[in-house]
């Protein structure tokens, strides 16, 4: 009963050590404002612009995520 218990926990303990690699899945790196190709974006953004894509992140920041802009 003993060695059970100490060997249950060794197993415990190194199961801990065993960290699987962690892969960047299929290494393709398109850049956000390139789209995904799909008709569902957003209306005055078109895909493929960067500075259009830069002008919706800045307003959408702006608007919605900028907790100093609704404190006031």
């Amino acid at each position: 009963m003993k060695y059970a218990l100490w060997s249950v926990a060794l197993v415990a303990l190194l199961s801990a050590c065993g960290e699987k690699p962690q892969t960047l899945g299929t290494g393709k790196d398109a850049s956000s404002y390139t789209g995904t190709g799909k008709a569902f974006a957003d209306g005055g953004w078109k895909q493929g612009d960067k500075a259009s894509w830069e002008s919706h992140m800045k307003a959408r920041t702006q608007q919605g995520q900028n907790d100093y802009s609704r404190m006031n």
